[in-house]
């Protein structure tokens, strides 16, 4: 039987090992999340990540166009 080779470059890692996790892997926004709730520790689990009610805006506010009166809109 032949030798199975893995790309080392490859983004997912170099070993069937770090290619499952890979895609096991969280890709939510667990970095804003107020909850992160995981369902499950199998590949058919449910991560579910709650944000509370309000308005938050990463990064610089940006003005973008004028309004109806003509006045700048975003945070200034």
């Amino acid at each position: 039987m032949g030798e199975v080779k893995y790309n080392t470059s490859h983004h997912a890692g170099a070993t069937p090992e770090a290619r499952i996790a890979n895609r096991l892997r969280d890709s939510g926004d667990t970095k804003h999340a107020d909850a992160t709730v995981q369902k499950g520790s199998s590949p058919e689990r449910a991560i579910s990540h709650v944000h509370n009610s309000r308005n938050q805006q990463y990064g610089e506010g940006h003005p973008g166009e004028g309004s109806i009166t003509g006045a700048k809109r975003g945070v200034v």
